[in-house]
């Protein structure tokens, strides 16, 4: 097999790995969205919430979003570096042994087995095992620029080495434990110093995977898509080193009130509000891109996509900080209204960007046109709609919550029970159920278009 074919089936298998887990990780989250009304649901341990609820963010964080990085990374790569990957091989590799360490990841979750550090549950064989496929992968990336004939390095390539570098420390650092046996382990660390050095990775990860991946995406696909340059490719760096630098610091807004000292949440405090600037350097970009040519959003199947992905990242990068505001935080934290900020950015930005960005890669892998434009605007509708119902409706459950939680009597005591609050939110969480039920119905009109897109169509059609 030719190199550049080999290539192009390492694209299309990461692609249909992204839309067979995101498919996979949805109905996981619609469960669980419905054991919160149906506690019955809780059929046997495999299927408590508990066990389900780190599938579900396992399997869209690292089997979902990965695989899309991985597909358009290396359709990205041979693009803007006008050379072949380093080591096709190695992707065909790559691409194998992700998907069977997603499974077995995925098993070993619902058996439950766990560290339960938020977003690093899997014990260490797997830790070891994730390493491994982010060296292969990091080869690829820098074996290629190394070789490459494009001398100019856009910005969508700085923001894949970061991806690659960031990725490797943090994990690693995160991940250091003791085993005990072949299936449980504990942590290098304890107490304080586990609590920062965790949320230190967690907030990271959020840079490294839901972050600096899908800005490349966004910084190659929009123009690609639109035919329109982006404005500023200086705005784009400065907005990239800005971001890289700041995210390192900004790990212990997750510990606010917390025993964690001070200082360390203040410096947290400062970094992210600092964040917003460079975040928006990239929201200001994506719209001057598209000054004069707005009729896009109407014309251009795809646009829409990009626009409403990076308004929601804005919006995203100003919540985000802002709930680091210490009377804030002891609001919020731990209510509803977190959930709902997650998922803003799970389902409004990275999921628009990754659909938009693999209907472009398909289309080209392929050699065809989309199956369907008017399929892709009921995707779109349905996605916007259930991520706006979804959000909104938390982020007031979340309000509700945390004044119910601080609300006290004249004589000091609390006015209402937990079990009261649980209650309350019942409503909140029927709506959620029928925003992600929205939301599925949206990807699965977008599973389907992809895979007519792929299939080639017959003599008579």
């Amino acid at each position: 097999m030719a190199d550049g074919a080999q290539h192009h089936s390492v694209v299309k298998g990461f692609i249909f790995s992204a839309v067979f887990w995101l498919l996979v990780g949805l109905l996981v989250g619609l469960w669980i969205a419905a054991e919160m009304i149906f506690p019955s649901l809780n059929l046997t341990p495999w299927l408590s919430f508990g066990r389900l609820r780190v599938v579900h963010t396992n399997g869209l964080i690292y089997g979902f979003t990965l695989s899309g990085i991985f597909a358009c990374s290396y359709y990205m790569l041979e693009k803007l570096t006008r050379t072949p990957i380093a080591f096709p091989r190695l992707a065909r590799a790559h691409l194998y042994l992700f998907n069977a360490a997603v499974l077995l990841a995925a098993v070993s979750l619902f058996a439950g087995i766990s560290t339960a550090k938020e977003y690093s549950e899997l014990e260490w064989p797997f830790d070891v095992v994730v390493v491994v496929i982010w060296v292969m992968f990091s080869a690829n990336v820098l074996g290629t620029l190394v070789k490459r004939r494009e001398k100019q390095m856009y910005v969508s390539l700085w923001f894949l080495i970061a991806t690659v570098v960031t990725v490797a420390v943090v994990y690693i650092l995160n991940n250091l434990a003791m085993p005990v046996n072949l299936l449980k382990s504990y942590s290098a660390y304890a107490g304080v110093n586990d609590a920062n050095v965790q949320w230190w990775f967690g907030h990271n990860a959020v840079a490294s995977v839901f972050t600096f991946p899908i800005l490349a995406m966004f910084y190659y696909f929009l123009p690609k898509s639109t035919g329109l340059p982006i404005y500023s490719h200086r705005l784009s760096i400065i907005a990239f080193w800005s971001l890289v630098f700041g995210y390192l610091w900004t790990g212990a807004h997750h510990l606010m009130l917390t025993p964690v000292p001070e200082w360390i949440q203040t410096v947290a405090l400062a970094f992210s509000m600092f964040l917003i600037a460079p975040s928006w350097g990239s929201v200001i970009n994506g719209y001057y891109t598209m000054n004069g040519n707005w009729e896009q959003m109407r014309t251009n199947y795809l646009t829409k996509f990009f626009i409403l992905g990076i308004t929601f990242y804005g919006l995203q990068t100003i919540q985000g900080p802002t709930q680091a505001i210490r009377a804030l935080s002891g609001l919020f934290h731990y209510t509803e209204w977190v959930v709902g900020h997650v998922h803003m950015g799970t389902m409004g930005w990275v999921t628009m960007i990754i659909s938009a960005s693999l209907y472009f890669v398909v289309v080209k892998v392929y050699g065809r046109d989309v199956h369907s434009v008017k399929l892709v605007g009921v995707h779109f509708w349905l996605i916007l709609v259930g991520q706006l119902l979804f959000s909104v409706s938390l982020w007031v459950a979340g309000i509700a919550q945390g004044a119910m939680w601080k609300a006290t009597n004249a004589d000091g005591s609390l006015t209402y029970t937990f079990l009261d609050s649980v209650a309350s939110m019942v409503p909140y969480w029927k709506i959620r159920l029928a925003a992600g039920t929205i939301y599925f119905a949206g990807i699965v009109v977008f599973a389907y278009n992809l895979v007519r897109t792929a299939r080639p169509k017959t003599a008579a059609a």
